[in-house]
């Protein structure tokens, strides 16, 4: 792969596919393809037109979604050349940050990239927190070592599961509020959700501030929701909507120029 001077990524979620193409400076272009569109032959005519004939040298992929991995693949070759070198994120082949846990098959992927790439770019120790269809608390401790985190609901699964639940709840478009005393159903919906979901991150990144005993410890946003969520805690010292692919990217880079 020494040769490789431009990646397609893929970050492959259990709602969305993130797709990336990457040189070795940044990420160039992006887009979501959903997950789902994958197996109908949706997702590779959505990647046809995404990719719009560019010359692509290599492959780099991580998956919280083992049934989809093999389709996406399949369709990446196709565009871009049976014999397109792939790499895969997995703890085996992480390279810049270390691993410190249990059962390190069982981390996601796609937090994997995301602790590189915010070890990399913000130093250790870090934290980041992803709000994509679960909330994800990640954990890169002084030594550089991924060490665990928390999960949480997501906050469009809080919000989703009162409409399903209940008779009378709408469904409802989550976006920021004024105040803090609903005027109709759907308002006090939102502001349970994001008030209520706010005071639950921060209560979270105190705790690992404690228990990492870094008051200053750089907290990195990722995820659908991570702009909006970070508007209103102040413990968020970065957002980094890319931070995934960003990943992706560093990881290409180091397993490319491995001996």
């Amino acid at each position: 792969m020494r040769g490789a001077r431009r990646a397609l990524l893929f970050d492959i979620g259990n709602t969305n596919t993130h797709v990336g193409i990457a040189s070795e400076d940044r990420i160039l272009q992006n887009r979501d393809i959903p997950t789902a569109a994958w197996r109908d032959g949706t997702g590779a005519r959505l990647l046809r037109t995404f990719l719009r004939s560019r010359r692509i040298d290599a492959l780099c992929v991580c998956s919280v979604v083992p049934g989809s991995t093999p389709r996406v693949l399949s369709a990446a070759r196709l565009l871009c050349g049976a014999s397109t070198p792939v790499t895969r994120l997995c703890p085996e082949t992480l390279l810049g940050v270390g691993v410190d846990f249990p059962r390190p098959q069982s981390i996601g992927q796609d937090r994997l990239a995301n602790s590189l790439a915010a070890k990399l770019r913000y130093g250790a120790p870090v934290l980041v927190v992803g709000f994509g269809t679960a909330v994800a608390f990640d954990v890169v401790d002084k030594h550089g070592n991924y060490v665990g985190g928390i999960i949480a609901p997501g906050l469009a699964a809080m919000t989703d599961y009162l409409h399903e639940k209940t008779a009378l709840l709408p469904r409802i478009r989550i976006r920021d509020t004024r105040g803090v005393i609903g005027k109709s159903t759907a308002e006090a919906m939102r502001i349970g959700a994001l008030h209520g979901y706010r005071g639950l991150v921060r209560e979270l990144i105190g705790r690992v501030k404690q228990e990492l005993q870094a008051p200053a410890l750089p907290v990195v946003a990722t995820g659908g929701y991570a702009r909006l969520m970070a508007r209103g805690i102040r413990e968020i010292t970065a957002v980094e909507p890319l931070l995934t692919l960003e990943g992706l990217r560093r990881h290409w880079l180091s397993n490319r120029l491995r001996p």
